[in-house]
């Protein structure tokens, strides 16, 4: 089965919610209540909601236009609350005191459909995620990342930094992370010729 990478429609942010919330929960712990579940869900679209204006949502489709992988980058405008601050109680600010700062950038929101097995699907989502931050040496990135997922991004020659303790959040032991742009573009000149539609970049 092939599979579409696009950018999604403001409209389709619920659709984007829901299908992170279920595939944090099928890959970490299989069955959740109802409840709990609707409830992740909606917190999650309000917060994407409140950031839309500066942030692209980038998704892969299947033939059925069924999402099969997520990501979203978020250009911090320095007054909403990034996840980071919310969740871990770290002010961005801090974390990036001593380097000559361009711009901040959050990256969320990455989930892959359980049983999808196309090593490309990641690595293709990770370059869409990272190409704003890659475009200036003075860039940083956050993003809070569970602990299978670091293993991934180091193994894919990705450098983060782990900037606090870990803490359990939707379903999975979650660690944060910044990705200054020396951590990220040898990864990004290695996987860009991945993307064919220079549009979504």
């Amino acid at each position: 089965m092939k599979s579409y990478l696009e950018r999604l429609s403001n409209s389709e942010v619920l659709s984007l919610s829901k299908f992170v919330v279920e595939e944090n929960f099928n890959h970490h712990l299989g069955n959740i209540e109802k409840k709990k579940l609707e409830k992740d869900i909606l917190s999650v679209y309000q917060e994407e909601i409140k950031y839309i204006g500066n942030s692209k949502i980038f998704v892969c489709k299947d033939d059925y236009k069924g999402i099969t992988g997520a990501i979203r980058v978020l250009k911090w405008n320095y007054i909403d609350k990034l996840p980071i601050e919310s969740i871990f109680g770290i002010d961005p600010l801090m974390v990036v005191e001593d380097r000559d700062l361009h711009e901040i950038w959050h990256i969320g929101r990455f989930a892959i459909k359980k049983g999808v097995n196309d090593p490309n699907l990641f690595k293709k989502l990770m370059v869409c995620a990272i190409s704003p931050i890659c475009k200036h040496k003075g860039n940083i990135a956050f993003a809070e990342c569970d602990s299978k997922l670091l293993r991934i991004l180091m193994l894919l020659g990705i450098k983060p930094n782990i900037v606090g303790e870990s803490i359990n959040y939707l379903g999975s032991e979650t660690i944060p992370i910044s990705l200054p742009y020396e951590g990220l573009i040898e990864f990004y000149e290695r996987n860009k010729n991945l993307i064919l539609n220079n549009k979504l970049l």
